[in-house]
This record gives structure tokens, C-alpha cells and sequence, in this order.
């Protein structure tokens, strides 16, 4: 059939572009049926990729809901010739009205009719659910307006793609561009699933072939014949279309099984934007939760600060971990700080993920209700498996954050009394110590730690000096400060006084004291210095020891209750606790006398002998002259002028120099560095663009060899050079075989030396001109004259119209 009749007249419409309904409905074709089902089924092979993202199955019914939404307002639309606001009308009312049941059906009246609920949801979905998509620790459950995303996207994409095929592609004559622009939407969802799954691909290689495939397919089928040779019968013609699909078809399988084996990264190197998508709480916005450790020791001792129902005897409660040090406090890293450490809060839902480095212990599930407590820190027990937060008031699962690593958990909004929530989780497994003696700590990055005082780290040396494992290493240090030291907490009952503080000046004075006096903040702090002045991954934490009773019921806790203690990691086992702080408050009273002051006799002092007045008087020198040392360093009015009429027309001779040369050095950098077979082809691209600098005109858009026919004119005695180096570069990059470094440079000095040799013949005023040149730049500027000349070809002689 030819293009002629294929194709479609334009059906007139309004020229205000007003509906058209006294026109008859236009009938969808079955080739634009063809075109709709395949927008449909890349539109879904794309939504597949956010599996990875969702818990259930409720995101694949939202976005096929979307895609049902978008299509059948397109096609409905275009069958009875709506405008262009009249369909995003109908759009909006379908995408609102339909959409609680489809997206949102868990707060939809009955699973279906919406709500106010549902439709704040959609719309807040649709604007702030990729953020919080990318925020969310995956899989995501929470908030309920997330599976808003898929329903938009695939709304929108339905809906611009379905209408392009209906109304504007069916009218005109189809070419593969034409075509292509249905391909972006579908694209853009693959792409977007892509970057906001996870580390493990959902079905990358089947879902990439499957998408590849169709869409080649697609394209070459739907291209029309209008204008083509006559081939043959129709019948060979279709023989000739099924088998070049089969080609397309088994090409695409092997190229994407092999190709995506070979080149595709492993899961922990994928590039997913949520790993790159810091979290919004920043710890260092709040204090240090360490330093108001006496605030509960001494204003706080006897409040009650919430009950904990579920714990048993032994238990301690955690509030924060810390693991940096600055010489004054130990703290919460920053969210910057990308480690293996306190810095990263995530946004959860209800399921947490697992604690990277943790060996699971006993379960604990704890109901708490706040009373006197107030901050943003939560306190859990262990390395938390869920948390309900639905009785917090002002707050919601959205204002959760938590660390898996320290097992730190933190309410943006705060806790407040009356608060109610329940955490699930598990403790590190308590490994026997004699099992550790030949297990080392472990290897990890931590925040750094700073300003730890000589005598701290002289005093763990002499500590362990006959020491061998360490864990013997670190029980020993436990050991020396619990029984050596004096527990204080400065308070008036307290027999010995004890300063605040955790900075480096009292580290260093409760080594260098008669007697080690202090609390369980500064215990901790000491014996955390010691052991990461040995290399040691450690970290402070800070938290609760109540008192439980023996029924096991509810126990209450007061800031009486609020401790310290230490963690350290070893090697396949996790962090195991060591708790430094002595029980004994009785201090040593010093039992030295204290020398006694004998009363001296009294001797009379002989009288003063008098002076003469002048000797009791101190001569100053008033120094009156008017000289002002500050004109020592002005000058002469004339130099500014001078200087300024050298230096600037320095700077502008040589500042473009300066910044073209950087340009050019980190070009060479960038095309030198891959080495292999990309190192040869990019000493080419340089020696080329070189030339280019130097005046010399390479062919574009050619061959290598072409490109050294075209140099080795102009060159000379240079040229053979060029096109010796073109065939080796083809023969690295094509041969298929491994380029080793030693060919590498060897590429590059050869390339290097032809550019000096053209440099020299070119002479001195070519050579101080190509400084101010950059290949590419010059390359687009021929190219645009080149443009610019052909139009002006084209253009009628002896008419000054405009072409139209």
C-alpha cells in the first residue's frame, strides 16, 4: 500500500480550539490500537523496576490503576474530539476520583470512595512522594501517600503518550522520530526505577531485553514503506519483516544476557540515587547528648521519666550511641560524615532493617510511656526490629529516624509526656570472653577522634603492656578503672568532689590525680580514648539501667537511672558492651599531716631614710613630633595608577592563557587516565585536537585514516607520523585485545611528539595562538559557518525573503 493512501486526512477542527462535538466520533485505528498496546506494555515493564522500593504488590495495582486512568481519559478524549482543557479537566476529576481506590484504598470510606484523607494524600503524593521515596529505608511502607508515585506516573505517561498516538500521530505521516517521542514517557519510568530502586536490580537483564526488544520491534514495523524501492509480492515483504524481527529479537537476547553479565556493576557498586540522597536530620542541629549527662544526675534525679514495661533483669535502655571526639565531647557525627558510624539517620516504616554488624540475642518487645522525659532522642533497648510510634502525639512515622548501625532511633518533632509507642528488638549476643581470645576487632571506618591527651594514651599502654588478645586488651583497661577509680557525681552528698566534663584537661587530670574520681560519662569517655588511641573501634553510648522488678512488670525510670558505658567491635562477633565505672564511692581521705605554721618573733624595722623628691619621681620622654608611623606604609599617589595600567593588561593577556591551559591539562588527565585501549584512543583525540589548536584544519566526522589523509599534507614530513599512529589506534581498539600500559604511553609520546614537531614548523605567532585555543570549541565553530554557508546555498538568489 502506498504512503498516499495510508495516509490519514486531518479532520478540521475549531480554530479557538474549542470542543468539537458536533463533529462524528473518530474511530481508533487498529494500528493506533497497536501503538497503545505497546505504550502500555513498556509503561509497565518500567513500573516493574520499583518493586525493589515497596513491601507489597500495592504499588503495581497503583500504577496499572494510573495507566488504565491516563489511557482511557486519552482515549476518550480523542474519540470525541475534546479540547485541550476540557481533557486535562476530565484528567484531574478521573485522576482524584478514581485514585483512592487504586492508590490510597486502605484510607479510602469502604476501600473506594474518597476521602479528605485520600485526596490531601494524592496531591501531596504526587509533589513530595519522591522525596520521600528517596529518603525512606527500602523497602518502603510508610507514609501511605508513597504509592501516589507510581499511580501519577503512570497517569501522566498514559495519558501524553496515549493522546500523542490518537490525535497527533495517527495524522501524520509515521517516521521512526515521530514515533520515537511515544518512547520518551515509558523511557523516563525504566530510568526512574532504576535510580530509585535498590542495590539489587528487580529481573535488570529480563526487563532491559523485554523493553529493547519491543520497542525496536515496534519502531521497524510501524515505519511506513511510502517512498521505498518496490521489493517484491507482499508476501516476501512480510517474510523479509519476520525475519529481520527474529534478527532484532535474538540480537537483543544475546547482547543483553552477555552485554549486561559483562558490564553490568555488582550490587554494592549500582549507582542508586537514594545512596547518594542525604537524610534530613542532621545530628549536629541538637547537643550532644553526652553533655547534659549530670542534668539527670542532678535535676533530674528523682523525676520520672517514663515507664517500660518488657524489660528484664539486667536490661539497659540505649538513647544514643557516639562515636566522635573533639577534645571537649563525645557527639553524633554529622549526616556528611559517610561511615560505618552515628552520622546516618534514615527515614523508616514500621519494619527496620537490620543491624549491619550485630549477632542477634535475646528479643525484647517494650511498650513505653513518656512522662517527665522531653528530647528528640529515643530510647530502645538493643538494635530495634520495629517501631510503632501511631500513639506519639504531634509526631508520626514520617518524624522517625534511625540509625541500624548504632541502633539509634530519634523523633524529629520530640517526645513529649503522654507520649505512648512500642519498639521490637534484639540484643547483641553475649559471647563468652574465652571464645575471643584469638579474634581481633574489627576492621572499620570510624568518625575521627581528636585531641586524646599523651598521658591517656601513655596510661592504656602501660595498661595492656602484657597483654596479648585483644579482648584481654580491652577488659584490662575495663578492669584497672572500675577498681582503681572512685565513683562521683558531684553532687553535695558525694564524698569527694567531682568536676564535670568529658574534655581533655579532665581526662587527663583523673590519670594524673592522687585518686581517680568521676562518673559514669567519664569513665566511659576515658576508656573509649584509651582504646581508640589503640586503633580500636569503639563507641560511647548512653542510656538507662532501671531497676526492673523481679515479676517482670512495669519499670520506672528516673534520672537516678541514667548511665554510661562502652562498646567495642570484633571481628564477626559485633559490638560487645564493657561497663568501666567503679561502685565504690568511699574515696581515701589523705591521712599526710599538714605542716604547722610556728608564729616568728616580731623585729623592729629600722626607720626609712628619707629621699630626695626627684628620686621617687620616674622620668617619661613625651615624644612631640607630629611624625605618624602609619605613613610608613602609604604610597606615593602615582604607583596605584602605575601598578593597575600593568597589571591589568597582564591579567587580560594572560588569565584566558592560565585558564585554558587548567582546560587543556585536565582534558589530557581525564583522556590519559582508563588506560588500555580508551588511553591509545584518547592520545589520538588529543594529538588531533591539537592540531586543531595550531591552525591545521582535521577532516570531521570521518575515519581515522581519513582524518590522517586529510593532516598528512599539511604536516609534511609530520604526516607519516599521523597516519602511522591513526592504524595503531584502530588496531588497539578494535583488535579486541588487551592494551597494556607500556603501549599505552608509548601512543602518547608518539602522538606528543608530532604535535611539537607541527608546532615547531608552524612557527612562534601559531604556536602562542593555540593557547587560546580549545579543540572542541573550534570544531563547533566550523561547524556552525559550515551550517551557515550551506543555508545560504539553498537560499534563492536575488530574494531577501526570509526561508520559510
Amino acid at each position: 500500500m502506498s504512503a498516499a493512501a495510508e495516509t490519514v486526512t486531518s479532520i478540521p477542527t475549531r480554530p479557538d480550539g474549542a470542543d468539537d462535538a458536533h463533529l462524528a466520533p473518530r474511530a481508533i485505528s487498529l494500528r493506533t490500537g497497536a501503538d497503545i498496546g505497546v505504550i502500555a506494555a513498556l509503561t509497565l515493564i518500567g513500573l516493574v523496576g520499583l518493586g525493589t522500593a515497596f513491601t507489597d504488590l500495592g504499588y503495581l495495582l497503583a500504577g496499572v490503576g494510573g495507566l488504565v486512568v491516563g489511557g482511557g481519559v486519552a482515549i476518550l478524549a480523542a474519540r470525541y474530539r475534546f479540547g485541550a482543557l476540557t481533557t486535562v479537566a476530565i484528567a484531574v476529576v478521573a485522576y482524584f476520583l478514581l485514585g483512592s481506590a487504586l492508590a490510597i484504598p486502605e484510607q479510602a470510606l469502604l476501600h473506594v470512595l474518597p476521602t479528605l484523607q485520600t485526596l490531601s494524600g494524592l496531591a501531596v503524593g504526587a509533589v513530595f512522594g519522591w522525596a520521600d521515596l528517596l529518603t525512606l529505608r527500602a523497602p518502603v511502607s510508610l507514609p501511605y501517600y508513597v504509592n501516589a508515585v507510581p499511580y501519577v506516573s503512570t497517569w501522566l505517561i498514559a495519558l501524553v503518550s496515549v493522546t500523542l498516538a490518537t490525535r497527533w500521530l495517527a495524522e501524520r505521516r509515521r517516521t521512526v522520530g515521530r514515533a520515537s517521542l511515544l518512547l520518551i514517557g515509558p523511557a523516563v519510568l525504566y530510568v526512574a526505577g532504576v535510580l530509585l530502586g535498590t542495590d539489587e536490580p528487580y529481573f535488570a537483564a529480563v526487563r532491559g531485553v523485554a523493553f529493547a526488544a519491543i520497542a525496536l520491534i515496534w519502531l521497524g514495523w510501524r515505519r511506513r514503506e511510502g517512498g521505498r524501492l518496490n521489493v517484491g509480492s507482499g508476501s516476501l515483504l512480510l517474510r523479509r519483516k519476520i525475519a529481520g524481527t527474529a534478527i532484532v529479537v535474538v540480537a537483543a537476547v544475546i547482547v543483553g544476557v552477555i552485554g549486561g553479565t559483562l558490564l553490568a556493576p555488582a550490587p554494592a557498586n549500582r549507582f542508586v540515587l537514594r545512596e547518594q540522597i542525604q537524610p534530613p536530620f542532621e545530628p549536629l542541629d541538637y547537643p550532644a547528648p553526652l553533655a547534659g549527662f549530670r542534668k539527670y544526675t542532678k535535676d533530674l534525679d528523682d523525676t520520672k521519666l517514663f515507664t517500660v514495661r518488657g524489660l528484664r533483669d539486667g536490661d539497659y535502655l540505649r538513647l544514643a550511641t557516639m562515636d566522635t571526639y573533639d577534645g571537649v565531647v563525645w557527639g553524633v557525627a554529622g549526616a556528611d560524615v559517610d561511615v560505618q558510624g552515628s552520622g546516618s539517620f534514615r527515614l523508616v516504616g514500621r519494619t527496620i532493617p537490620k543491624a549491619p554488624f550485630a549477632t542477634a540475642g535475646a528479643k525484647r518487645t517494650l511498650d513505653v510511656t513518656v512522662d517527665g522525659y522531653s528530647d528528640v532522642w529515643v530510647p530502645d533497648s538493643g538494635y530495634a526490629t520495629s517501631l510503632d510510634v501511631d500513639d506519639v502525639r504531634g509526631g508520626s512515622g514520617e518524624d522517625v529516624r534511625y540509625n541500624a548501625a548504632t541502633g539509634t532511633a530519634v523523633m524529629t518533632t520530640g517526645l513529649k509526656k503522654g507520649d505512648e509507642y512500642r519498639v521490637a528488638a534484639v540484643s547483641q549476643k553475649q559471647v563468652d570472653q574465652k571464645s575471643l581470645a584469638d579474634v581481633p576487632t574489627a576492621s572499620m571506618a570510624l568518625p575521627p577522634v581528636r585531641n586524646i591527651p599523651d598521658v591517656v594514651a601513655a596510661k592504656a599502654g602501660e595498661i595492656i603492656a602484657e597483654k596479648k588478645s585483644p579482648i584481654d586488651q580491652v577488659q584490662a583497661i575495663a578492669d584497672t578503672l572500675s577498681t582503681t577509680g572512685f565513683l562521683s557525681h558531684g553532687t553535695a552528698s558525694d564524698q569527694a568532689p567531682s568536676r564535670a566534663g568529658q574534655g581533655s584537661d579532665r581526662m587527663a587530670e583523673m590519670i594524673t590525680a592522687q585518686h581517680m574520681v568521676g562518673d559514669e560519662e567519664q569513665y566511659a569517655s576515658l576508656m573509649a580514648l584509651m582504646t581508640r588511641s589503640l586503633n580500636m573501634p569503639t563507641r560511647v553510648v548512653m542510656g538507662f539501667k532501671p531497676t526492673v522488678p523481679k515479676d517482670g512488670g512495669t519499670a520506672i525510670v528516673t534520672g537516678e537511672n541514667v548511665t554510661a558505658w562502652v562498646e567495642v567491635a570484633f571481628q564477626s562477633v559485633g559490638w560487645l558492651p564493657f561497663y568501666p565505672t567503679p561502685d565504690d564511692t568511699d574515696v581515701p581521705q589523705d591521712q599526710t599531716p599538714k605542716p604547722k605554721t610556728e608564729p616568728q618573733p616580731q623585729v623592729r624595722q629600722p626607720p626609712r631614710t628619707e629621699n630626695d623628691q626627684d628620686d621617687l619621681i620616674t622620668p617619661v620622654e613625651i615624644d612631640d613630633s607630629d611624625k605618624d608611623d602609619d605613613n610608613l606604609f602609604q604610597l606615593p599617589g602615582w604607583v596605584i595608577p602605575l601598578a593597575l595600567s600593568i597589571l591589568i593588561p597582564l591579567a587580560v593577556v594572560f588569565l584566558p592563557m592560565l585558564v585554558i591551559a587548567l582546560l587543556k591539562r585536565r582534558r589530557m588527565r581525564r583522556r590519559r587516565g582508563p588506560g588500555g585501549d580508551r588511553s591509545v584512543a584518547g592520545a589520538w583525540d588529543e594529538m588531533v585536537d591539537r592540531l586543531s589548536e595550531l591552525g591545521y584544519d582535521p577532516p570531521t566526522r570521518v575515519t581515522r585514516p581519513l582524518v590522517a589523509a586529510g593532516l598528512a599534507p599539511a604536516l609534511g614530513e609530520h604526516g607519516a607520523g599521523v597516519t602511522l599512529l591513526a592504524e595503531r589506534t584502530d588496531r588497539a581498539v578494535f583488535a579486541g585485545q588487551d592494551v597494556d600500559a607500556d603501549r599505552a604511553d608509548a601512543a602518547w609520546t608518539e602522538a606528543l611528539g608530532v604535535v611539537d614537531g607541527a608546532g615547531t614548523a608552524a612557527g612562534r605567532t601559531r604556536r602562542l595562538l593555540s593557547r587560546y585555543r580549545v579543540g572542541a570549541v573550534r570544531r563547533w565553530a566550523g561547524r556552525l559557518s559550515a551550517a551557515a554557508v550551506a543555508s545560504a546555498a539553498r537560499r534563492p538568489s536575488g530574494s531577501d525573503a526570509p526561508e520559510l
